[in-house]
């Protein structure tokens, strides 16, 4: 992963994962976006943008493209992100990927080819393949945080959590422990 960016424009998180093998329970990854307060940036989110909300309040940042089950060419998921049309009483974006659980347990080396990638026009700010993570469930890939300035700046890291994924769109922003 590269290191910290500032000056950022319109960004895309692309998710990308091979199917599951036949007759093996589909591998569901979602990507997940959650917005917090300048004054509580590591608090509750005040919002989130997920499968069933892909959309902000605003429309800063949506989700473009949902998969199930990791068919077809390309990215499985995309999700685009505006900081800059951002209100600013919000001061920082966290972006996870959470598996679903319904066809029973199933972590990050459970699934094949997994791959995020986090793109500002044609810079590549991060990518990573899960492998550092790959007995948890969920996963924080990076986070956006607005400086006094007003600035942008993207925080490459991956965190992973062993959770549902209801559970850690809920505790992903927390202060690390």
């Amino acid at each position: 992963m590269s290191g910290v960016n500032k000056d950022i424009g319109k960004v895309e998180v692309r998710l990308s994962w091979d199917p599951s093998p036949l007759g093996a329970p589909d591998s569901d990854l979602d990507l997940i976006a959650g917005t917090y307060p300048a004054d509580d940036p590591h608090g509750a989110p005040a919002y989130l943008v997920h499968f069933s909300r892909r959309l902000a309040p605003d429309g800063t940042i949506t989700l473009n493209r949902d998969s199930k089950d990791g068919k077809g060419l390309g990215s499985d998921e995309v999700m685009t992100f505006e900081p800059d049309r951002l209100s600013a009483e919000y001061g920082r974006v966290v972006v996870g990927v959470a598996i679903q659980q319904g066809g029973g347990r199933m972590v990050f080396g459970d699934v094949a080819a997994t791959g995020v990638q986090v793109v500002a026009g044609y810079k590549e700010l991060s990518a990573d393949d899960f492998s550092a993570v790959a007995d948890c469930t969920a996963a924080v890939v990076g986070e956006f945080v607005r400086s006094e300035a007003g600035e942008w700046a993207f925080h490459p890291l991956l965190r992973g959590f062993d959770t549902d994924p209801n559970t850690f769109a809920r505790t992903m922003g927390g202060a690390p422990s």
